[in-house]
């Protein structure tokens, strides 16, 4: 109840609209893309919280320490330790198989900085789930920020992330000189799922 009304006054005084598609149906792996900016995360929040959505993310493990922890993790925050982060994978999955339910927010392109992939992380998270992705997205451009559309991953890699990258074509994000490309390090061309990087 006060996020959902945190988030109406939010969007009530925000200079960013709200645009894009309703709330997936069923809980999904929920690309926010592009991300430059800490901007993203407010914006992330004040989406969920407008939809209902019960939200999980990914986070450098060091947003988490001292008094920031708790509040962190009470936002939905997850820690990601770098060195490991194939761990993390294994970790949300097993949450999921468990029976927890929740949308869990990934921000492939990495940090805020130009990298030259995407981390392959979210693609690997919805397959073996089974979970669909949905495409967030923000919109220097037009100052909007939202939803896209919710789809199953088929497991054609080169073809599932041509999708993405056809959606995220004219998205600039909050500083558009740090948008990263959606790529995969090692995106096959024939088999499905070997090689992501």
């Amino acid at each position: 109840m006060l996020r959902r009304l945190a988030s109406r006054v939010y969007w009530a005084f925000s200079r960013w609209s709200l645009a894009g598609e309703a709330a997936p149906g069923r809980p999904s792996v929920l690309i926010g893309a592009p991300h430059t900016s800490n901007w993203d995360f407010v914006l992330m929040l004040a989406i969920a919280w407008h939809y209902g959505i019960d939200v999980r993310w990914l986070g450098k493990k060091s947003l988490f320490r001292g008094w920031r922890g708790p509040i962190m993790r009470r936002l939905g925050g997850i820690p990601v330790d770098r060195d490991d982060p194939s761990r993390v994978v294994g970790e949300v999955v097993g949450r999921i198989r468990a029976g927890e339910v929740f949308g869990l927010v990934v921000t492939p392109d990495g940090t805020r900085g130009s990298n030259a992939y995407w981390k392959s992380g979210f693609y690997r998270i919805a397959r073996e789930t089974g979970m669909p992705v949905t495409l967030g997205f923000v919109d220097r451009t037009t100052m909007t920020t939202g939803l896209g559309p919710t789809f199953e991953l088929t497991g054609d890699v080169a073809s599932d992330m041509d999708r993405i990258r056809a959606f995220y074509a004219d998205k600039a994000g909050v500083r558009p000189e740090l948008r990263t490309e959606p790529r995969l390090r090692n995106e096959p061309s024939d088999d499905a799922t070997a090689g992501l990087g």
